[in-house]
């Protein structure tokens, strides 16, 4: 018995011994932002809602009131065909999320290079299960637009506050 307990408890030591932590949010380091994105921005939306649930950070109403400025310019969703079946229906599509954003301070000085975010899922598809496969769209494009949050969020962590954007000759 006290074998097995052993056994069982090296693998827990060992994961807490190694300084392991789960991702965490910190904040970002603006006490003011404002989200400027289309109408109906969904990655928007999400980006709001965990900045809203984090107190260190508050939206501000305009971009004259905040110390940065996110602007999504563009937030386009796709869908491909990606196979065909031999009798010319379709049984896979590749949906995709494209997004750019740029991040400047109120005065219009950029703070971080403009970044283009782009997210594609796989999805078979099956005529006979439309609204299974309609919803499992939903679903995915919903993963994405999480994500894609996700990651602007963390640019936005890893910005230091007044210093300019390293510039990439093109």
């Amino acid at each position: 018995m006290n074998r097995r307990l052993f056994l069982a408890a090296v693998p827990a030591l060992l994961a807490t011994g190694c300084g392991f932590q789960l991702r965490r949010y910190d904040g970002i380091p603006f006490a003011t932002l404002y989200v400027d994105a289309p109408s109906g921005s969904l990655v928007a939306q999400r980006i709001r809602n965990s900045l809203t649930s984090n107190k260190k950070t508050r939206l501000a109403a305009n971009a004259g009131e905040a110390e940065a400025v996110l602007k999504i310019s563009k937030e386009e969703r796709t869908k491909v065909i990606l196979s065909l079946s031999g009798a010319g229906r379709v049984t896979e599509y590749r949906l995709g999320l494209r997004l750019t954003y740029t991040v400047n301070d109120k005065a219009g000085k950029r703070l971080a290079a403009p970044e283009v975010l782009e997210l594609t899922r796989d999805i078979t598809y099956d005529d006979t299960k439309v609204l299974a496969k309609g919803a499992e769209e939903q679903l995915l494009y919903r993963d994405m637009d999480d994500n894609a949050a996700q990651r602007i969020v963390r640019r936005l962590q890893a910005i230091k506050p007044g210093s300019a954007a390293d510039e990439h000759p093109g």
